[in-house]
């Protein structure tokens, strides 16, 4: 099955036998993405492979702590695909090693988040989604991963190949969508972004999702926007040390790659955005969104969505992001998909591109073919 350019990945089971069925599906597109960070790192540490991966050991015994079936997961995704384990958890903590201070800086992730409750949707739909901004070269590494595990709700993500969590929505009505914020505070070795996101997607109420979130101990800060199909959003900026929180305004939430409800007080004294272009993303996607209260129905509702995640201001770097051709090709940006997840429905929308020329395509698993959480009575 597949998405127009993005692969369609299903999995059940157990954690290893999933992992198996996960790297033998898309062996080629992680032989893809070991491919493309190689070069990566090398460009900006001088680094081979192999020494990044001997500096991802640091992380197996904190990523086994905190979820050690998903390690397991990730030592089958290495068995299936033909490649070592390291080379996978390198993969799922690509994210961390960009911080690490035996490595020179590369730039976090971009991503610009909403989340749209019924009274700012027109539909009285609750929608969540994001334009995923990275390195152009991934792309080809992209796929959609649907996760049947037996006692835990049905995940559907998209990932870069190789991970066991990123960005989705579950059967429990979940959906998490998330931003790089940057930085890490001291030299303690905290559990990998992957892990922590498909823990949240993998519970089966709000308070466990949060949980995950408010819990852990990261290695690095990121943004997390967590929205549930009963109406509620809330973000969190989780820190190595503190979180900050913030809630919807007139039903609307929307949030970037800068800190939004607080500066962490090891930052405050000087604290700069790692992504200037954040600071206008933001306020043009709440310009943007807020027409779409104005929607007679569900289709133009989606469109309404699609056309504010298109908006160019700022171009190339803007919130529809497209790759800066005087840049080198190893660090070209750009809005890799846009998605758009129907929490009432549980359609999975994906604009397998930058939004402004690729239309939202259904994925063909409803969110609600799988076992479900909490209800309100």
């Amino acid at each position: 099955m597949s998405l127009t350019s993005l692969p369609l990945v299903e999995i059940s089971g157990a954690p290893r036998e999933r992992g198996r069925q996960y790297g033998e599906q898309a062996r080629e597109r992680i032989e893809r993405a070991l491919t493309y960070y190689a070069e990566a790192f090398a460009h900006s540490s001088g680094l081979s492979w192999e020494q990044v991966v001997e500096r991802a050991t640091r992380w197996v015994e904190p990523s086994r702590a905190f979820a050690p079936e998903l390690v397991e997961e990730m030592e089958g995704i290495a068995e299936g695909a033909g490649v070592g384990f390291l080379d996978v958890l390198a993969l799922n903590a690509r994210g961390e090693i960009i911080y690490d201070t035996t490595f020179s800086s590369m730039e976090p992730d971009g991503c610009t988040s909403f989340a749209l409750m019924s009274e700012a949707s027109g539909d009285g739909h609750v929608y969540a989604g994001q334009n995923w901004d990275w390195r152009d070269g991934v792309r080809g590494t992209l796929m959609v991963l649907r996760v049947v595990q037996p006692g835990k709700p049905t995940v559907i993500m998209h990932v870069e190949a190789g991970q066991v969590g990123r960005q989705g929505a579950n059967s429990a009505g979940i959906a998490l969508n998330a931003n790089g914020l940057g930085g890490r505070f001291d030299d303690a070795v905290g559990v990998p972004q992957t892990l922590i996101r498909r823990r949240v997607l993998d519970s089966d109420n709000l308070n466990s999702a949060l949980e995950a979130l408010t819990k852990s101990r990261a290695h690095i800060a990121s943004n997390a926007l967590v929205t549930h199909r009963e109406g509620f959003a809330i973000d969190l900026e989780t820190t190595p040390g503190a979180v900050g929180w913030m809630y919807p305004t007139d039903g609307q939430l929307v949030h970037g790659n800068h800190y939004q409800a607080f500066v962490p007080a090891q930052l405050a004294a000087t604290y700069r955005p790692t992504s200037t272009d954040s600071l206008f993303r933001v306020p043009r996607a709440e310009g943007g969104l807020r027409t779409v209260r104005q929607s007679s129905g569900t289709d133009e509702a989606r469109k309404r969505i699609r056309a504010a995640m298109s908006d160019h201001l700022g171009y190339p770097e803007s919130l529809c992001t497209h790759p800066d051709e005087t840049q080198p090709a190893v660090k070209r940006w750009a809005t890799l998909l846009s998605s758009c997840v129907d929490l009432t429905t549980g359609d999975y929308l994906i604009a397998a591109g930058t939004p402004c020329d690729h239309e939202y395509e259904r994925v063909p698993w409803n969110l609600y073919d799988g076992p479900h959480g909490e209800v309100t009575p």
